[in-house]
């Protein structure tokens, strides 16, 4: 599969030897890691992704993907599906930056590339969420079209839903 391809980035979908890599935190020669890559949160995506894979195969295009510079092709963070679409067609996403890459809109254009293209495939529906307390995500998700659907006492959903006749 090739990279999905915005204005500033690159997202570059992860293979079963680049999970490992990360999970190993051992780039190969080809792999640019800016200096804070890969988080907590890109490492579990590669176990979840490796897990995945060896239960019931690579779940490409619905997998996570490196977020990468286009200028310098260096990756900054993470974007996933979390599995392929449901019965319904929907699908969870999650994200994420390195500190020195947030706040310049890089994960607002990742997440709304990543829902374009899960609309391209027939996605119906996608979903996700963010603790109350950090805004910023909740930023990211409104900037991207996603909107509060609900909260409990930890979290707030959201979503963005297509109709089959808007596509």
């Amino acid at each position: 599969m090739t990279d999905l391809v915005t204005a500033r980035l690159l997202l570059h979908p992860l293979s079963v030897g680049e999970a490992e890599q990360l999970m190993a935190n051992e780039p190969d020669g080809s792999a640019r890691w800016a200096p804070g890559y890969p988080a907590e949160g890109d490492v579990s995506a590669a176990g979840r992704f490796l897990t995945t894979c060896a239960s019931s195969g690579d779940p490409s295009p619905f997998g996570p993907y490196e977020i990468r510079l286009r200028a310098d092709r260096r990756t900054i963070g993470g974007v996933e599906f979390h599995g392929t679409p449901d019965e319904h067609g929907s699908v969870t996403i999650g994200y994420g930056l390195i500190p020195s890459a947030q706040g310049k809109g890089y994960a607002s254009e990742a997440l709304r590339a990543l829902l374009s293209f899960a609309r391209s495939r027939g996605v119906a529906s996608v979903k996700g969420d963010a603790d109350h307390d950090n805004t910023a995500s909740q930023h990211v998700m409104t900037a991207a079209g996603m909107r509060p659907v609900g909260e409990d006492e930890r979290v707030t959903y959201f979503a963005v839903s297509w109709t089959s006749d808007a596509m």
